[in-house]
């Protein structure tokens, strides 16, 4: 017999972890508001803002066999005290339409090895690859995956807006970051990386560095900060054995 999940938080995480579960075959209720009491459950899942994590924990009572866990990243378990707790984040980004968990990683953890187990049970059911991230590693493995995410997102913006001015539109640049990101997930960033920094093309850069400061000088700063970046990745490269 399946567990009873209750999931808490109405966002945009909340939904989602309620619509996969239900459809790999998981008794679900809710997404519920914040102060449900988790009545009925066996795990209550809390997909609430990190801010809210312990104050919506404290809105559970404390039972035998109930499993209380969160959603968050950042955040180590001892939030949820004085429950049995357990960790559960999809590494995947979640939008108002949903997610796609399957063949995402998620990272888990358990304060028992119940809870832990159950986390894995759980992650898996959907489809994910769980890995387990102890409390003192999840802010620098939240981020990684901010960068690796969020930010990605900031510098296609960036990349839009200075492509506009050229007349070049959106759609242009998919092809180009998709085909970029799929290098990097197959080769790694070092033997990824192209473009006239890789190369030695000082003369290329001078003329991006001068069309920026013309055309979106918002956007100066974080070019110089990339091109720091770029060129410490590029010697990396060329110091690594072939």
């Amino acid at each position: 017999m399946q567990s009873t999940i209750t999931i808490v938080g109405r966002g945009r995480m909340g939904p989602a972890l309620t619509r996969a579960l239900s459809a790999a075959g998981h008794p679900v209720i809710g997404p519920l508001g914040r102060g449900a009491d988790g009545a009925g459950a066996d795990v209550v899942l809390l997909c609430v803002p990190d801010a809210e994590i312990a104050a919506a924990a404290a809105a559970i009572a404390p039972r035998d066999g109930l499993l209380v866990g969160h959603c968050s990243g950042a955040t180590g378990l001892d939030v949820l005290h004085p429950h049995e707790a357990l960790g559960l984040h999809p590494l995947m980004t979640v939008t108002k339409e949903g997610a796609a968990f399957a063949g995402a990683g998620c990272a888990v953890a358990g304060s028992t090895a119940r809870a832990a187990a159950t986390a894995v049970v759980l992650a898996e059911s959907l489809g994910m690859r769980p890995f387990e991230v102890a409390d003192e590693h999840r802010a620098a493995y939240h981020a990684a995956a901010a960068i690796a995410s969020n930010f990605l997102t900031t510098i296609e913006a960036a990349a839009e807006r200075l492509a506009a001015t050229a007349g070049v539109p959106r759609e242009a640049l998919v092809p180009l970051v998709r085909a970029s990101v799929e290098n990097w997930a197959a080769h790694g960033a070092e033997r990824a990386l192209t473009g006239p920094i890789a190369r030695g093309d000082e003369a290329t850069v001078a003329r991006h560095r001068a069309a920026i400061a013309e055309r979106t000088p918002e956007l100066a700063e974080l070019y110089e900060l990339l091109t720091t970046a770029t060129r410490e990745l590029a010697a990396r490269r060329a110091e690594a054995p072939a």
